[in-house]
């Protein structure tokens, strides 16, 4: 399993990731980082499935061009 990001480690992931630390801040001004963890590894997770979600439709492209070469193969026999 992956560690938690922590300080200074998770608010640039945070940054990087365009996840928003708003309304995170207690009267002090310190930034709850649980939250903000949870906020990252959605954000990651989102990134993740969209990735996977390319991998899906590129293989679905490439089965639908194979099916049509050798539909293609056998009619121009």
């Amino acid at each position: 399993m992956k560690k938690l990001l922590q300080g200074k480690d998770l608010r640039k992931r945070a940054s990087e990731l365009g996840v928003s630390s708003l309304e995170l801040s207690d009267t002090k001004g310190n930034i709850s980082e649980p939250e903000l963890q949870r906020r990252v590894i959605e954000a990651e997770r989102s990134l993740r499935e969209h990735r996977l979600w390319i991998i899906a439709l590129s293989s679905a492209i490439a089965s639908i061009i194979s099916a049509i070469a050798a539909w293609y193969a056998v009619i121009a026999k």
